[in-house]
């Protein structure tokens, strides 16, 4: 497949995909928080499931309290989701795609994001799973 029949195939794929949507993009971001680790203990996650829909605009700020190294995993998540900009300390970071976030320390990220596509995806911080450290994103 040629470049610009990719670049149809995904203008195609973006229109219908907005047009099945219940989104307006001109309205404000919707914020979502993630807190992992908490003064009570290092495995506690503020949220396990965040509920959205497709065409919506929404800002995941992710907080590390850093007392663990925490690895998020959602790849099923980060193929189904337009990235509209990523922030770390108040550096804008562009970039398409997602394949993981890791906070090492104490700190913050802001993902600013489209869902594109239903389902509901599962997302966990890689080794601490069996501490409970799991959640679902569902898209409607």
């Amino acid at each position: 497949m040629n470049f610009l029949n990719k670049i149809l195939l995904f203008s195609i794929l973006i229109t219908s995909t907005y047009a099945l949507s219940k989104g307006d993009l001109a309205i404000r971001a919707k914020k979502l928080e993630l807190k992992l680790g908490s003064e009570k203990s290092d495995y506690e996650m503020s949220q396990k499931i965040f509920e959205m829909e497709t065409g919506k605009a929404y800002r995941l700020e992710i907080s590390s309290m850093g007392f663990k190294e925490y690895e998020i995993e959602a790849d099923d998540f980060f193929r189904n989701i337009w990235v509209r900009g990523i922030e770390v300390e108040g550096i804008e970071i562009d970039t398409p795609v997602i394949n993981e976030i890791e906070l090492e320390r104490e700190g913050e990220i802001e993902i600013k994001f489209v869902p594109i596509r239903p389902g509901e995806y599962e997302f966990e911080i890689q080794g601490l799973q069996s501490k409970g450290m799991k959640g679902m994103f569902i898209v409607r």
